[in-house]
């Protein structure tokens, strides 16, 4: 399970302080039908919400537990 504080901790990781919050409001998440912040606000877990990013970002599958977030996979 992942908590919001480790979603966002995770987006400023992989996108950056200045673009993960414009990506997080911005970025139309096809399969959320949304951008991150309404699937979030609408109850969508933090994990799946990142695991969407992560696939409609390209973001290789090696970073995707984030810089000092435990590893999903274990």
């Amino acid at each position: 399970m992942m908590r919001l504080s480790e979603f966002r901790r995770a987006c400023v990781s992989e996108f950056g302080e200045d673009y993960a919050p414009v990506l997080l409001r911005d970025h139309w998440l096809a399969p959320l039908g949304g951008t991150a912040n309404e699937a979030i606000e609408r109850g969508v877990a933090p994990r799946h919400v990142w695991e969407a990013l992560c696939d409609d970002l390209a973001v290789p599958v090696a970073r995707r537990h984030g810089r000092g977030l435990p590893d999903p996979r274990e």
